[in-house]
């Protein structure tokens, strides 16, 4: 792959992640019954910088969850014979709760897709809510993010890395070509 661009700093990561819990607060009226689930790999610190953010903003922490889609994937047969599966840790009830699914990146929506399944097995939450930090543009499915840290039009033979200090050691999202 070939670096072609920064697209957001580390800063630009958290005043996108600001804003976004800003607007959590606001399209729920505040935060009773809301809960941040993160998709892992790079959705679960995510939602736990939401967390914080929003907890100094309104002094109240908000649960948060991690959720493992892998075995809700669509194109499980084609990810190996043996995917890896991390599990969830969801130490809350999402029954009748206003879930907010959170995640690095939305391109074809298909995750989001198996994400939404994952959470309906484990209840029935009053209202599940998207999360992004990047919308690529390019879904195959009828679902969009409720609360978006940045729209960037991408190419289909372009790719988007999030890099994030928790799994990658930085603060960063950086633009491709395959």
């Amino acid at each position: 792959m070939e670096y072609k661009a920064e697209l957001m700093s580390g800063e630009d990561i958290d005043r996108a992640l600001k804003r976004i819990s800003h607007q959590i607060i606001e399209k729920n009226h505040g935060l009773d019954n809301v809960c941040l689930i993160g998709i892992r790999t790079r959705g679960v610190p995510l939602a736990q910088r939401l967390q914080r953010h929003i907890a100094s903003i309104e002094g109240v922490s908000v649960p948060v969850g991690e959720l493992d889609i892998t075995l809700y994937r669509d194109d499980l047969s084609r990810v190996g014979e043996m995917p890896e599966v991390k599990g969830s840790n969801i130490d809350f009830s999402v029954e009748d709760k206003i879930v907010v699914l959170v995640d690095d990146v939305i391109y074809t929506s298909r995750t989001a897709r198996a994400a939404l399944e994952a959470v309906m097995k484990l209840g029935r939450p009053s209202k599940v809510q998207l999360c992004v930090l990047l919308d690529r543009g390019h879904t195959e499915l009828p679902i969009r993010p409720n609360y978006v840290g940045k729209n960037i039009p991408t190419s289909l033979d372009e790719v988007v890395a999030v890099r994030l200090r928790e799994t990658d050691g930085e603060n960063a999202v950086k633009l491709y070509s395959k």
